[in-house]
């Protein structure tokens, strides 16, 4: 069973003031298309050292599978998710936020402005997504089919699938 924790970096839902929207849609969708155990959920601000100490302590210490962020990848001037995220992570994963950027961009044109990355910490991928609910379910139906293999190979596995072309 495929371990993730979801951690939410809005100001606004770490205050209260904004309903989190997206974490619970990214549960929702990792145990019904996974069969994935949610082991850990956060809100926190848009603030790098609170960041990169959660991605770090949920890699390390609880030592998770998956942890997929939501929010902070845009450009404001407290959108610091993907520096966080690119200091903790050991190899990057590039083709998990290309495939994403790839499909927002056949809806708007401001996809292209999604700074989100995705990486390897140990044993744990490491995947930014959007702040927007709709935005998090179009990224998630296209990058949610290839992590159980992908995780599985970083389990030390084969991945269970014939297919051993890219990556595996």
């Amino acid at each position: 069973m495929i371990t993730v924790g979801i951690l939410t970096i809005s100001d606004s839902s770490y205050r209260g003031e904004r309903e989190d929207l997206s974490g619970p849609l990214i549960r929702e969708m990792v145990v019904e298309h996974l069969g994935a155990k949610v082991e850990l959920e956060a809100v926190v601000p848009d603030e790098f050292d609170i960041i990169k100490g959660t991605l770090m302590v949920w890699s390390d210490e609880v030592g998770l599978d998956l942890i997929l962020t939501t929010g902070g990848t845009g450009f404001g001037p407290r959108d610091v998710t993907p520096e966080a995220t690119r200091v903790v992570i050991e190899r990057e994963a590039p083709g998990l936020a290309e495939a994403m950027r790839a499909k927002g961009l056949e809806i708007t044109p401001h996809a292209i402005l999604s700074r989100a990355v995705a990486g390897i910490r140990g044993h744990t991928l490491i995947v930014n997504l959007p702040g927007s609910p709709k935005a998090v379910r179009e990224d998630l139906e296209v990058i949610l089919p290839a992590f159980p293999h992908g995780i599985e190979l970083l389990k030390g596995g084969r991945g269970g699938h014939e297919y051993q072309g890219y990556g595996g």
